[in-house]
């Protein structure tokens, strides 16, 4: 793969189309997030055989609160399952996992897991593996500019700013993915892509499997990125 393909260094993905994927087949939408949580372990590891360094999953928005309260709880309680499943595998490979959270509303028995895997990952060095769970663009903005004003700071560059985000030390994205053909960013990291390529495939998530990475992949290679030169 990676003689035949300039691989972009970090790739975020939208991860949509769980509950259509469920409602097509008769099914209720739970199963479609089961379905999806075999697609992220496809994902997570093509990215990391194929050698790319971060990979960031948007897996929870903070308006995903606005959904049926039962689901919700399913989710988090996959999100408990998952991580007790396929973090130590992922973290014996070399992977470092990172949340990027509000953490106010995550119930303590996914907090604590998130915190356990942050500390057994945080001197890997395979792969970066960025997870957004009750994350938004608007509130990493925020909550930037709230830790800025309370270090009394007057004045700020766009390169210091960006330390205050909670992508930070990582690069931008120089691919977002977006899966279910919706064709919107829907509040993911709105200040870090601001030059960043972006693919929309009408796959639904459960369904991306590596041969649609690699379509991805292949559209990347073609782009011309100027970042606004010429």
């Amino acid at each position: 793969m990676k003689e035949k393909y300039k691989l972009p260094e970090h790739v975020a993905i939208i991860m949509d189309g769980n509950g259509r994927w469920a409602t097509k087949r008769g099914l209720p939408r739970v199963f479609g997030h089961r379905e999806g949580v075999k697609a992220v372990k496809r994902t997570v590891k093509f990215s990391h055989e194929i050698g790319i360094k971060t990979l960031s999953l948007f897996s929870f928005s903070t308006e995903n609160w606005k959904r049926p309260r039962d689901e919700v709880m399913f989710l988090m309680n996959l999100f408990k399952e998952t991580i007790d499943r396929e973090f130590d595998e992922l973290i014996e490979k070399g992977v470092r996992i990172k949340f990027l959270s509000k953490r106010e509303g995550i119930p303590d028995f996914v907090l604590e897991r998130m915190d356990r895997a942050e500390k057994l990952s945080k001197d890997n060095d395979k792969m970066d593996l960025l997870i957004a769970l009750n994350y938004g663009g608007r509130y990493d903005i925020v909550q930037a500019v709230n830790r800025i004003i309370e270090e009394k700071k007057e004045k700020i560059d766009e390169e210091s700013f960006k330390k205050y985000l909670l992508t930070f030390p990582f690069s931008d994205p120089d691919l977002l993915i977006r899966t279910s053909g919706e064709k919107r960013i829907s509040n993911f990291f709105l200040y870090q892509i601001a030059y960043t390529e972006l693919y929309f495939t009408e796959v639904l998530w459960p369904d991306f499997d590596e041969k649609e990475f690699e379509k991805a992949l292949k559209e990347y290679e073609r782009r011309k990125r100027r970042f606004g030169a010429i």
